[in-house]
């Protein structure tokens, strides 16, 4: 079984002066099929809209990194693993930079970079990057037609969400069309996914939160109204995140992880260590633990 790690972008661990270059050369060395980046601009001391799950914002979030300066570094120190993101805010980022900033990091790694994007949750970012909340549906639709347009024309112009592009010269691209994946359990959300994303990206608990069957019915439910959509259901990739409570032992993580795997059949699988370590060499430690309980099934 191959699985991926979330890199030290968040808590203590992250705070380690070239932690993210360290952790990920010998990270990918000791096995590591993928390095994985989330994505948190603020930690309000009192939250608009808390943390789910808590009444404010957990303490791993005080100390965040940028994601794709993340993903850059680790692109520079690494030479197979996959470069995922579950999930970058994408809506809370200026379209035409944002583009420019993936075809970079696609580049730089060879053609490894698997976007996960989101829209968010938090008010306070929004208002923050000055970007009305009420608007990220849109402006999500609207990104990934520019991402098409970005990623396939030599002259590119686009007329977005409250921004325009006038006709330039983009002649940089991507190895290969970044394969995006897109996250959520909403109706409106599973439905884009179906309709224009390359992959889902589902989430998994440790301790378990729902049964396997509620993920790998979401799934089939994906497929099927993909494929009514004229798309092949065959081609919808899955990223599966796996987070991790507080204190789980890595035995308990593999056992979980070895049965969502035999269900869900992901592409893509990493296992998020943001609430379990507090330096990167105890991020080192359980990645070589975790891949070591898993590779014996």
């Amino acid at each position: 079984m191959r699985i991926g790690f979330s890199l030290p972008v968040f808590g203590k661990a992250a705070a380690s002066p070239g932690g993210i270059a360290r952790y990920a050369r010998a990270a990918e060395e000791a096995g590591a099929a993928g390095l994985w980046v989330g994505d948190r601009l603020l930690s309000p001391v009192a939250p608009v809209v808390p943390y789910p799950g808590y009444d404010t914002m957990p303490e791993e979030f005080w100390t965040a990194h940028d994601p794709f300066t993340a993903l850059a570094v680790a692109a520079a120190v690494t030479e197979t693993a996959i470069l995922g993101s579950s999930t970058i805010n994408a809506t809370q980022y200026q379209p035409a930079t944002f583009a420019r900033a993936l075809t970079s990091i696609d580049v730089a790694s060879n053609g490894r970079l698997l976007p996960g994007l989101g829209i968010g949750w938090s008010p306070d970012e929004y208002e923050a990057v000055g970007i009305p909340m009420s608007e990220r549906g849109k402006r999500l639709d609207d990104l990934l037609d520019l991402l098409d347009t970005w990623w396939s024309k030599d002259i590119v112009s686009h007329e977005g969400v409250g921004y325009s592009i006038a006709e330039s010269h983009v002649a940089l691209k991507p190895v290969r069309k970044p394969p995006v994946h897109l996250a959520g359990f909403g109706e409106r959300a599973l439905r884009r996914v179906a309709e224009r994303a390359d992959g889902w990206l589902p989430v998994w608990s440790v301790p378990e939160q729902f049964p396997a069957d509620y993920v790998t019915g979401t799934l089939a439910k994906l497929r099927a109204d993909a494929e009514r959509a004229g798309r092949d259901p065959g081609a919808l990739g899955v990223a599966l995140r796996v987070n991790v409570a507080p204190e789980t032992t890595p035995e308990a993580i593999a056992e979980s992880v070895v049965k969502i795997v035999s269900a869900l059949e992901p592409d893509h699988t990493f296992v998020d260590l943001t609430y379990l370590t507090s330096s990167v060499d105890e991020h080192l430690d359980l990645t070589g633990r975790l891949l070591e309980l898993t590779a014996k099934g």
